[in-house]
């Protein structure tokens, strides 16, 4: 069976809609940028991380490692740490388009890969009294560049190009496809 390296809900419920069996494994990583790392580097190397503490666990199974990055102007834009936090981001998206990059790692015995999906993202403008509104609502508070796509952030949200899922934390369609290169390449014992 699949183990997702992952605690995100968001990540769940998307391979739970795809009709991916799994179970939750998270891994605790300190999640840093390593000096001169551009953010997709650095979203494949946390995704890399992530699959391999948990693959040392579970040396016989697939795991999937995921780990998403907003970027705007080469900046990355994590998790906030505060509502100032959240407010700074939500400014520096507002009536412009950013990048959300999902780096995504499968190992299972006898195959790594490792890929990144990125997705363009344009906001409409925002203004203050909707940024202190949304922050009020506790969304913003665990996600990348302090929003969710799919929910009330999902107003803004003038068009994306690329993939949905991507920008709510997973491309499905390419996890999909390393899946079926994993099992393939373990002649159908894994999944």
């Amino acid at each position: 069976m699949l183990i997702l390296a992952s605690a995100s809900p968001r990540r769940a419920e998307l391979l739970r809609n795809a009709g991916i069996a799994f179970t939750v494994v998270p891994a605790h990583l300190a999640e840093e940028p390593s000096p001169d790392e551009t953010p997709l580097d650095y979203a494949q190397r946390l995704a890399r991380d992530k699959a391999r503490a948990v693959f040392a666990l579970y040396p016989e199974q697939a795991v999937l490692g995921a780990d998403t990055v907003v970027v705007i102007d080469e900046h990355l834009l994590e998790k906030p740490g505060s509502p100032e936090d959240a407010a700074r981001m939500l400014r520096l998206l507002s009536a412009r388009t950013h990048q959300v990059i999902t780096g995504v790692c499968v190992m299972a015995p006898g195959f790594q890969r490792t890929e990144a999906e990125v997705t363009q993202v344009t906001f409409s403008r925002i203004t203050d009294a909707e940024i202190a509104a949304y922050i009020r609502t506790g969304e913003p508070m665990d996600k990348a560049g302090a929003y969710g796509i799919q929910g009330v952030a999902s107003r803004w949200v003038e068009r994306i190009q690329g993939c949905y899922f991507n920008v709510v934390g997973l491309p499905v369609a390419r996890a999909y496809r390393l899946l079926q290169a994993a099992e393939q390449q373990t002649e159908g014992r894994l999944l």
